[in-house]
């Protein structure tokens, strides 16, 4: 992957999509959210054709409260997940990556008053239209050693629509990474 990566919101769509582009502007994939389904069920195209799935993330109970969601490749199998830490996640939104089953990854916000402020003065009428544009969170990629190796930025918008990832440190799990922050943005897109 060439990074950045750039996570773009498709405005008007009946359900969540957007795509991701890397640095050269191709397209690696395009995310679609079903809608009206108990559980979350996103699923990860080749491209914006929406022919070829490349993964699906499926929930792993109704209630997404500490809910942990897997990455499953085309043949069926789970190859990560990523699980929202609960209570910890009131204040600042924090999210735990696994590989096999262990650990490997946290996502975590960077500055939790932006969230905060965000709200409050989304809630007055004409200023919180320009929300999108004052308050942009960063989230942190922090590996176990608690070296930063990615950073997810909310770019100024109207709408909450674009968001850029940087990698700070090389490693060998882009994907699983990409596939985190995927089920992240969509959870915490409209929080701030």
């Amino acid at each position: 992957m060439n990074f950045p990566l750039d996570f773009t919101f498709k405005v008007v769509a009946f359900a969540p999509q957007f795509s991701v582009t890397d640095s050269s502007g191709a397209e690696l994939c395009y995310v679609r959210q079903k809608v009206f389904k108990l559980r979350e069920n996103i699923q990860v195209f080749k491209d914006s054709s929406q022919k070829q799935v490349l993964s699906q993330i499926q929930a792993d109970r109704i209630i997404d409260f500490s809910a942990a969601y897997s990455f499953i490749d085309p043949e069926g199998m789970t190859y990560g997940s990523v699980k929202r830490k609960g209570l910890r996640s009131l204040w600042s939104t924090r999210y735990e990556v696994q590989d096999n089953g262990q650990d490997s990854y946290t996502i975590q916000e960077d500055n939790p008053w932006v969230k905060v402020l965000d709200s409050l003065l989304g809630e007055i009428p004409i200023l919180g239209i320009f929300t999108g544009y004052l308050f942009n969170p960063k989230y942190n990629v922090v590996n176990k050693q608690g070296q930063t190796c990615y950073v997810l930025s909310k770019k100024p918008s109207f709408f909450g629509r674009r968001f850029t990832l940087e990698q700070r440190q090389a490693t060998n799990d882009d994907l699983l990474i990409v596939m985190s922050l995927i089920m992240m943005i969509l959870l915490e897109r409209h929080r701030g």
